[in-house]
């Protein structure tokens, strides 16, 4: 533990006391900046994913039939239906909060690498280190929005799961929306603006093909209606009972921030409940995501060694940051001191998400989970004393 205010002498009557708290200190790593040419880390190991492999290939050559369980014949799972209505919620919530909290507190981004700040004054970490930035690796700041600090990922939504997967000549022809939004409308939200198929009769699997006996388009299901023919680029706007803005005027700001703290972890306990039944796929080298049961076969991945797979994406399992991707930035504890954070004292600072940087700092209290990543068991030391710490 290291202490401010703390003279030479002071320090070493403490060295022995601080030697002992950091032992039971417990920061958290934030997970390691890939290269360009890694891929993500693997959710299921590759020899488990191989033994599936071999396992479907022999299935595959015995003609039987193989009874599927929801949602891998087509049908929902009644128990997660409130789970996906509750995260669909969710996501509206911690959409207002969040674009009512940046009115009052600044949003960062850097214009060279895109890295974010929260708060004012922006920070003076010289940790801008890509092609174009400064001689000094310095951030050349600019003002931010929710977009900063909410990223869309998109996917291609699906008509039917269990359909043929996007090609490349219907690119443009498939609406692409917000992808934790497509794992709620899978997992049984309807919104008539993005239609879906529903079952009624489960589907079957026969030497690995799936056959679906029901019939292509029963008289409730209405093929074509509420679809805008004219692309997906001309968004209609009407409007909804889930778009409607929240009611905040009875909570000030500290209040809207406790609430969108609340939706953030509704959003990703029910989103990582979602995925352990609905599959969801992300290239295992850039952040394209796809809903369902495969990836879509849309050439237009430009990751590493694309060429070889002609432009086609390398898909695994994905995980719920892939869904909604947390941007770490640097966490002010002393919002009232309006002094900068500097690049000499780095180390002893924290991290949080965006998102949860946003609501902290304007009133709401930060869970335990990541208590880790927000060091401040660690005491930053002044400039003066930085070099008397070890």
């Amino acid at each position: 533990m290291l202490y401010r205010g703390v003279g030479k002498e002071g320090f070493y009557r403490l060295k022995h006391v601080s030697a002992l708290y950091s032992t039971g200190s417990t920061y958290v790593e934030l997970p390691r900046k890939l290269k360009k040419s890694e891929r993500k880390p693997w959710v299921t190991s590759v020899n488990e994913l191989k033994r599936k492999a071999r396992e479907e290939r022999k299935d595959r050559q015995l003609v039987r039939e193989r009874i599927l369980r929801p949602p891998e014949n087509g049908l929902l799972v009644k128990e997660l239906i409130p789970v996906a209505h509750e995260v669909y919620s969710a996501r509206m919530e911690l959409l207002s909060c969040v674009s009512k909290v940046v009115e009052s507190i600044a949003v960062y981004s850097c214009s060279v690498c895109g890295e974010v700040h929260v708060g004012h004054p922006p920070h003076k970490i010289r940790t801008c280190n890509v092609i174009g930035s400064q001689a000094n690796k310095e951030h050349m700041w600019n003002i931010g929005g929710m977009e900063n600090v909410l990223p869309l990922v998109e996917s291609f939504h699906l008509y039917d799961r269990l359909g043929r997967a996007v090609s490349h000549n219907e690119r443009l022809q498939v609406d692409r929306i917000p992808a934790i939004m497509e794992l709620c409308i899978q997992g049984g939200v309807n919104i008539p603006e993005y239609p879906t198929r529903r079952r009624a009769f489960p589907a079957y699997s026969v030497a690995g093909r799936i056959m679906d006996f029901e019939r292509r388009f029963p008289k409730e299901d209405a093929p074509g209606k509420g679809i805008n023919t004219n692309g997906f680029w001309e968004r209609r706007n009407k409007s909804s009972k889930h778009d409607e803005p929240m009611d905040f005027h009875s909570d000030g700001l500290q209040g809207i921030a406790i609430r969108g703290m609340e939706a953030w972890k509704k959003l990703q306990t029910g989103a990582t409940e979602l995925m352990r039944k609905y599959a969801v796929h992300t290239c295992g080298y850039c952040p394209e995501v796809q809903v369902g049961p495969k990836g879509h076969k849309v050439r237009n991945c430009q990751a590493y060694k694309h060429q070889m797979r002609d432009g086609q994406h390398a898909w695994q399992q994905a995980t719920v940051n892939d869904l909604v991707p947390p941007v770490y930035v640097w966490h002010v504890r002393d919002q009232q001191s309006g002094e900068p954070l500097v690049n000499n004292l780095k180390r002893y600072y924290g991290m949080l998400p965006a998102v949860l940087e946003l609501f902290a700092q304007a009133g709401a209290h930060v869970s335990d989970d990541y208590a880790g990543l927000m060091r401040e068991d660690v005491t930053v030391p002044e400039l003066d004393e930085e070099k008397w710490v070890i």
